[in-house]
This record gives C-alpha cells, structure tokens and sequence, in this order.
C-alpha cells in the first residue's frame, strides 16, 4: 500500500475513533476489536523491507503504542446507560493519541535522517503501531467495563433488533464478579 493512501486511511480511522467515542458510545466489543485486529494484519503485511535500524525502531515505536493504548483505555470514561455498559473517551485519551501519532511519525522523522530507505521502510508500519495500540485500548476499557459488572455488547442490534451480547464476555464478568 502507498504512503499517501495509507496515511489517509489511518487519519480516517483515528478520526473516525475519536468522533464516535468522544461523544459517548455504547462499549461495542465488536468494534473495539476487530477494527484494531484488521489494522495490525494489514500492518503486518507491510513489513517487507523492514530489517536493521528500521525493525529496532519498530519494536520501540510498536511498545511505545501499546503503552500509550494501555493508558488510553484507562483514560477512557466507562458508565451504564439504558442498561449496558457506554464509554466516553475523555481530554486525557486525546492527548494520548496525539503522543501516539506524534511518536509513531516522529521516530519515522528520526530515522529518516540516518537513513531514508529504512525510514521508508518504518512508515509502512504505522498500521501495525497503530492498530496494536487500538487493540491493547479495547481490551484494558472492556476489562474495565467487565470489573464494573456492566453488560457489555458483542454488537448494537440493527433495525430495532436487540443488541447481541458474547457469552465469553458474560462469562468473564461473571467470574469477576464472583471474585
């Protein structure tokens, strides 16, 4: 995948997070997961080339992302509403993501001065950072929905239909809550 196409579809992945969980969701285990899933595969059939100075600092960038996810899902605000558990990403998250975006790119930057071949190479990555980070966020928010005993969808019902929930996912609330 080319550079440009492929920093469109990270910003408008990221845009498209920030403006439905800034404004308070339903905490979609669907979404939280197999969006980020599908970014790290497609990052990781972008690592041809990626070998040396560019494959350190993709690990660094990879472990910085999924600190700073972690973080994320710990900043993100989870509450019930109509009966399920909603999350609310806070003015912490976006900072956090800003940091993310800005040490993913940044590093790229770095490398480019020493070298522009592996720096290439990095910024093929960025789906990969990025969607690591988005899926360690999903996991630490829905282990905290799970703590507080909410219930937590798989996926919104469509067209009036009620909304699907996982019994691996009420499983694991259940054993929580029974600690």
């Amino acid at each position: 995948m080319s550079g440009p196409v492929q920093i469109v579809l990270i910003i408008a992945a990221i845009g498209y997070v920030l403006l439905r969980r800034f404004t308070g969701e339903p905490a979609e285990a669907k979404r939280m997961l197999v969006l980020p899933a599908v970014l790290t595969v497609i990052g990781l059939t972008n690592l041809d080339g990626v070998t040396g100075t560019a494959l350190l600092f993709l690990v660094v960038t990879a472990l910085l992302s999924i600190g700073l996810g972690a973080l994320r899902g710990a900043s993100v605000r989870v509450y019930r509403q109509d009966g399920v558990v909603f999350m609310r990403y806070t003015w912490v998250t976006l900072v956090l993501w800003v940091l993310n975006v800005a040490v993913k790119f940044g590093a790229t930057l770095l490398l480019g001065v020493f070298d522009k071949g592996a720096a290439s190479a990095l910024g093929n990555t960025t789906m990969l950072t990025i969607g690591l980070g988005m899926l360690v966020e999903g996991v630490v928010a829905l282990a905290k929905a799970l703590r507080g005993g909410h219930q937590v969808i798989w996926e919104k019902g469509k067209d009036g239909a009620p909304n699907r929930t996982s019994p691996l996912l009420d499983g694991l609330r259940d054993r929580i809550a029974n600690r």
